[in-house]
């Protein structure tokens, strides 16, 4: 069920209807919570629900065998059990023919003729997203930083709350699980930032977004073609699209969990306008690049063996992260280059920069985010290409001048360039929809009218509906 479907138009009121009006105690709340998750997962395919009850059952199961256990080897048991059946569950599905043929590849290559053995299995939609969130309560339990819950629909609705489920955040227990551990109240304020938050995600979908989808395919799609100009606008609406998709859904996502009185991280924080390439990681994918952080790159041993292991650590947790994305040499291609990116702050420990910019020149600060964002736009080639090879032949022929003709894309990138200005101008609020409260706006009857005008662009600009891009990670 996507956010942006007539299905979620129809399930959404009908869910917040039931849940605050029929259900009163927290615990019929979380089973009517977990069901409609499950409802909402399950629209895809049935058969998905299976995963994800195996991943919450034996994440609970082991949670209790970690903290209760007095014998060490039964709690190591525990959580490497569990690691392992998860990491099994979500390899198996997602990495298991590329791992398959690659090895069959590398055999023939040295003279040995090896056929591959390939899975037919579909991907089950947002994996790798409640798979790390099972993972991380786990490994919080060992660790000592939460309680296990003996709570079970209270875990069993952590693990499957339907407005994060498949697309993140990736949420920690330490922060989403208490609060349905508890009574919840609904609170108006919040849901009304809640709507704003939903409807700036869904303009960033199905404005943005999925005006830029046809024309990057046709541009990637046909790039030996097209010549270098609208090589580069390819590129560009690429880095808009895969940022709104992605950022879109988080904010609906987050929007929606207010209206159940629940709050979810923020996931980005306007990492187009970062001054290098740390401080974009520290804005893009939130929950993602503290979870390596947190159970990659600390066990490993992070910044306290010296500088040559804390350069390999790094290095490790991006090929991870591109890896995570997907079972494709792009995508740790796509991992290994924003490593070299990465590296040269992180051995001089320059601190990522945080938007304030009285200790920079105006111009200074621009430049920075301009060759900033050009590094990032370039790193989305590779991510968006079928083959390294391709990449790199896109980007060759970018930068060989190559006559264009007619320009592509002229409608999209004037939506991209509306979407940069509104961030910037509102990069001081959770979004720029929030401005609708301000001056003129604490009228109620401007500000509703601000909001009616935003909704009838969404209806009447919006481009082909397009599945969320991270669903498939």
């Amino acid at each position: 069920m996507l956010f942006n479907s007539i299905e979620f138009l129809f399930f959404l009121p009908v869910v917040f209807l039931l849940h605050w009006l029929l259900f009163k105690s927290r615990q019929s709340r979380n089973i009517f919570l977990l069901i409609a998750s499950y409802i909402f997962y399950g629209w895809w395919s049935p058969v998905f629900l299976i995963l994800i009850f195996i991943t919450s059952v034996s994440s609970f199961a082991s949670g209790l065998m970690v903290e209760q256990s007095s014998r060490e080897w039964v709690r190591k048991v525990g959580l490497w059990g569990n690691v392992a059946l998860n990491l099994g569950i979500l390899c198996t599905y997602k990495y298991f023919n590329f791992f398959s043929a690659s090895f069959a590849s590398m055999m023939r290559s040295i003279g040995w003729e090896v056929d591959s053995i390939t899975l037919d299995l579909i991907l089950p939609v947002g994996i790798s997203f409640y798979t790390f969130q099972a993972l991380s309560y786990v490994i919080d339990v060992k660790r000592k930083q939460i309680r296990a819950t003996r709570d079970f629909f209270a875990f069993m609705a952590f693990i499957s709350f339907f407005p994060q489920l498949v697309a993140g955040p990736i949420e920690r227990a330490t922060n989403l699980l208490p609060q349905f551990l508890r009574n919840r109240r609904f609170d108006y304020g919040k849901g009304v930032e809640g709507m704003r938050l939903i409807l700036w995600g869904l303009f960033k979908k199905m404005v943005i977004a999925d005006n830029c989808a046809p024309m990057a395919d046709k541009i990637f799609e046909g790039f030996q073609n097209v010549g270098s100009l609208n090589l580069w606008i390819g590129a560009f609406l690429f880095t808009i699209q895969i940022y709104c998709d992605f950022s879109g859904y988080s904010d609906i996502a987050r929007g929606v969990a207010r209206l159940f009185g629940v709050e979810l991280m923020h996931n980005f924080r306007l990492p187009y306008f970062s001054k290098d390439i740390k401080e974009f990681w520290q804005k893009w994918h939130i929950s993602l690049t503290s979870w390596f952080r947190d159970y990659l790159y600390i066990p490993l041993g992070g910044n306290r063996k010296g500088k040559w292991k804390r350069i390999r650590n790094t290095v490790i947790v991006f090929l991870t992260s591109g890896l995570w994305h997907g079972a494709n040499f792009t995508f740790i291609a796509w991992g290994g280059y924003h490593a070299i990116l990465y590296l040269p702050s992180m051995i001089a420990k320059k601190k990522g920069g945080n938007g304030d910019n009285r200790h920079r020149g105006y111009v200074r600060s621009v430049l920075a985010m301009g060759i900033t964002f050009l590094l990032v736009m370039i790193g989305w080639i590779l991510f968006r290409a079928r083959h390294i090879s391709e990449a790199l032949e896109y980007i060759r022929m970018m930068f060989a001048g190559l006559p264009s003709g007619e320009v592509m894309g002229k409608r999209a990138v004037a939506w991209c360039l509306f979407l940069l200005m509104a961030e910037w101008i509102g990069r001081r609020n959770e979004t720029p929809v929030d401005l609708f409260s301000k001056g003129l706006g604490r009228f109620t009857a401007i500000r509703w009218s601000l909001y009616l005008i935003l909704f009838l662009v969404i209806l009447i600009f919006s481009g082909n509906t397009e599945q969320f891009i991270y669903f498939q990670f």
